[in-house]
């Protein structure tokens, strides 16, 4: 059979075979709505939803935290009486990071989730995880001081 024969309206082929044998394209199309579809079930099994809260995953969620992270050292403290202490930059969070010594400034949502002001962007489930993806972002800049 060539590459422009027609296949007759009765459903056989020139050959005497009948249309419902297997085709390349057919074997093409069903091998790749398979993989679409085992490529979807892994995703959602990966990425499926959780009941768990994000201030759960992580157990200190709120905590003072002193560590090194990357090379940099992060702290992590609750602030007297819940306001920002007269450095203007907690937003009334009552919590203050520090990096390497100096104030990320941080603010907490109305959700609970927090931001900094190195990404405003991106939300984090506690205070200690926005520290270290701060580190992450500044890519072993310094943080330098707001004023």
């Amino acid at each position: 059979m060539s590459e422009n024969s027609v296949i007759p309206s009765n459903g056989s082929s020139p050959e005497g075979r009948h249309s419902s044998d297997l085709t390349r394209r057919r074997m093409l199309q069903g091998a790749g709505v398979a993989l679409a579809a085992a490529a979807g079930t892994a995703v959602i099994g990966f990425t499926g939803p959780s009941r768990q809260s994000a201030v759960a995953a992580d157990p200190g969620a709120g905590d003072e935290f002193d560590e090194v992270y990357q090379g940099r050292r992060l702290q992590g403290r609750r602030l007297d009486g819940g306001h920002d202490s007269g450095h203007g930059g907690h937003h009334g969070s009552g919590y203050q990071v520090l990096i390497d010594g100096e104030e990320l400034h941080v603010m907490q949502n109305a959700d609970g989730t927090w931001i900094s002001v190195v990404n405003h962007y991106q939300t984090h489930a506690t205070p200690r995880s926005l520290a270290r993806a701060a580190v992450i972002d500044l890519q072993g800049a310094e943080l330098l001081p707001l004023s």
